[in-house]
């Protein structure tokens, strides 16, 4: 009998949702995600200082000569991103998700120029565009941002995405790819209800993924499904079918070790096709996540936790500079 996790991959694109290169080439996953926090631990693993330090070097020599630390460092931080990025792509077949700093989510402008360098340091090292995601959080001014993007041929992965109306503003743009979340979903709800055990079709992560993965396949739209943050490999089996799911690495590893039958949960050639059309232009949409306790506290929450691990890694890049300028490695 063929693993769990081999069987999940006949029916489902498996995601790696990590930025550790090592746990990427043991999974050999066709795409791979990252995020702030995802990079920052990486950043962290002395194994990984050369990136550090060519994100310096490389941020050095585009920053005019004189200018502070704080704009070398700004400029690194693009930089290590798209090294991290470029590595996986050396790896793995398919696309990898890069984020744009999470402190420009309610500033349209700034996430469209933010996402074209992003794809600009991609194309410098002869990467092509179609293989990268720009992730952008699902906030309104993000889903039109990735809508101006998506015409001008940047692929975008919407994500910190919490229930059915950011979704279905997603697929009206016209975006590539959508992750909502699961894991944070059922955080709140433990913390909310006390309920702490929910039988896995229950959770309500997972019937949030559900609903939104029926009607995206009920409608018609393109927009790719792509569950994300799990707390358990249950939440994973139940959505077994769906278009992706990124799981991190010790998810990856409990599927590959176990040997089960897994039924598909997600399926669009069974779907009873007669839910309404939905349509959220601003007003609605902002109404809507107001009225949404979680989606908006979960929202708030994943933007602050972000901006501050971009932060806690300008901090980190800043002392590595100090130290490289110390040492008379690189030139300032």
């Amino acid at each position: 009998m063929k693993s769990i996790l081999e069987q999940l991959s006949s029916m489902t694109v498996v995601v790696a949702d990590t930025g550790d290169l090592d746990a990427i080439k043991k999974f050999l996953p066709r795409d791979a995600t990252t995020n702030p926090s995802l990079i920052l631990a990486a950043a962290k693993n002395p194994a990984y200082i050369q990136f550090i330090d060519q994100a310096l070097e490389n941020a050095i020599k585009i920053i005019p000569i004189g200018s502070s630390k704080d704009l070398i460092v700004r400029e690194a931080i693009d930089q290590v991103s798209v090294l991290f990025g470029r590595e996986i792509l050396g790896i793995i077949s398919g696309r990898v998700s890069t984020e744009v700093d999470a402190r420009l989510s309610f500033d349209i402008e700034a996430t469209v120029n933010k996402a074209k360098k992003l794809i600009n340091l991609y194309e410098n090292y002869g990467i092509n565009k179609q293989r990268i995601l720009i992730k952008i959080a699902s906030t309104w001014e993000g889903i039109k941002a990735a809508e101006i993007l998506e015409k001008e041929g940047i692929r975008c992965n919407l994500t910190l995405l919490f229930n059915f109306c950011q979704a279905v503003a997603c697929a009206d743009a016209s975006v590539t790819l959508i992750s909502p979340f699961v894991g944070r979903i059922l955080d709140w709800h433990k913390s909310k209800t006390g309920k702490q055990h929910f039988i896995p079709h229950e959770d309500p992560g997972v019937i949030s993924v559900t609903k939104i993965f029926n009607y995206f396949k009920e409608k018609g739209y393109t927009t790719e499904v792509m569950g994300a943050s799990f707390r358990n490999i249950n939440e994973i089996k139940e959505l077994a079918g769906c278009d992706l799911l990124t799981i991190a690495p010790k998810f990856l590893e409990e599927l590959d070790s176990e040997y089960a039958e897994l039924p598909r949960k997600l399926d669009q050639d069974n779907l009873i096709s007669n839910s309404p059309d939905y349509k959220f232009d601003e007003r609605d949409f902002r109404v809507n996540m107001l009225e949404d306790n979680m989606a908006s506290e979960k929202l708030s929450e994943g933007i602050t936790g972000f901006s501050k691990a971009i932060e806690e890694l300008e901090l980190l890049l800043l002392n590595r500079l100090s130290e490289i300028n110390s040492e008379n490695l690189i030139a300032l």
